[in-house]
């Protein structure tokens, strides 16, 4: 199958990119709160969830209430009211809190009284589509430890994640269990955050997009929510535009109810171990569990970290017969057919047009 749209460079910073905490908040979810009245969905949760909750300075009471409402921490007019109620309306500060879901209003008005948590001013970004190697390497190049120091903390058991598969096929190393499991962000992290801790930071965001997300179609789909992570690792190696990912999704699950082999020559870079800017015909019969050249089949892991709209879009993907993609425009957008012939008048058009070589 042609995509044509190659792998992700360092460059490609998330634009906007959330800051999420670790060290003493290791564990705790996220919510940015670039949010305003009305324009996030409510969020249901279990009471007692650690929630870290960045307010936005100029907020009123009343957005404040529904930011936290959003978070599922306290509804919102119940805050606002006791904030009244107190005379501190005016008092509430912008910044960070740790907080948790289904606290009192009363409770939440002391924890904001007392003022936003204070942090250093380090910071470590990983990036959607990196290999676990590569965001290894990276952390490396950010903080004090080694490559060697983060693969002992995922290898040795000091990081850990409910959704690390168990059941690797045999040439698998098991470092590779933890492919995918890692949440690209930005983070914010203290002096002395050892590797585990930075790591688990990582590992729980993950598991809570993933308990977050809408699995309604899981049953439909035909996967379970390991497997729509796999999914989702190949859409956003494939995907350069939001818009391609469902479409993109939808093609890896027709063509795995119809028992075609993907295709997806991100597999096969990721089965070599690396990215020499093209793949050849001796590449495809690369002897491997990922190489979905050769194995009818998804990948026994996700092949690189995963964003919040590739995973929305292995979760929902698009409606249609397809089961071809290329790449038909300089901006990186594909187009999409149900049959061979359609597919290969769209990869002719490309050629033409100098998008393909």
């Amino acid at each position: 199958m042609v995509t044509g749209t190659g792998r992700r460079t360092k460059a490609a910073l998330v634009a906007a990119a959330a800051v999420l905490t670790v060290g003493a908040l290791a564990g705790l979810a996220t919510v940015l709160a670039g949010a305003v009245a009305g324009s996030a969905p409510t969020v249901t949760v279990t009471p007692g969830m650690p929630v870290t909750v960045v307010l936005p300075s100029g907020a009123s009471a009343r957005t404040i209430g529904t930011i936290l409402q959003d978070a599922g921490v306290v509804d919102g007019a119940d805050l606002e009211a006791a904030a009244r109620s107190r005379g501190v309306t005016g008092l509430l500060r912008a910044g960070e809190y740790s907080l948790e879901t289904g606290m009192t209003a009363d409770a939440v008005v002391e924890v904001l009284l007392a003022g936003p948590i204070e942090h250093s001013d380090r910071r470590v970004t990983v990036i959607e589509g990196w290999t676990l190697a590569e965001v290894l390497a990276s952390l490396a190049e950010q903080t004090p430890y080694t490559s060697a120091d983060y693969e002992a903390a995922l290898v040795g058991g000091g990081v850990t994640s409910p959704y690390l598969p168990t059941d690797l096929p045999d040439g698998v190393p098991p470092l590779a269990a933890w492919e995918g499991l890692l949440f690209p962000a930005t983070y914010e992290i203290a002096d002395g955050d050892a590797p585990s801790a930075i790591l688990q930071r990582m590992a729980t965001e993950m598991a809570i997009r993933l308990d977050r997300e809408d699995w309604s179609r899981l049953g439909e789909l035909g996967v379970d929510r390991y497997q729509a992570l796999i999914v989702a690792s190949l859409v956003e190696q494939e995907a350069k535009l939001d818009e391609d990912r469902p479409l993109i999704a939808r093609v890896i699950y027709n063509r795995l109810a119809a028992g075609m082999p993907l295709q997806i020559d991100a597999t096969v870079i990721y089965a070599k171990g690396e990215n020499t800017g093209r793949v050849t015909a001796a590449d495809l019969e690369t002897e491997s569990p990922y190489n979905t050249y050769r194995v009818p089949a998804l990948p026994p892991t996700p092949i690189g970290t995963v964003g919040q709209a590739s995973l929305d879009a292995a979760a929902d993907p698009a409606d249609g017969d397809y089961l071809f993609y290329v790449v038909v425009s300089a901006d990186g957008a594909h187009g999409f057919s149900a049959t061979y012939e359609e597919h290969q008048a769209k990869v002719e058009k490309a050629k033409e047009d100098g998008i393909l070589p």
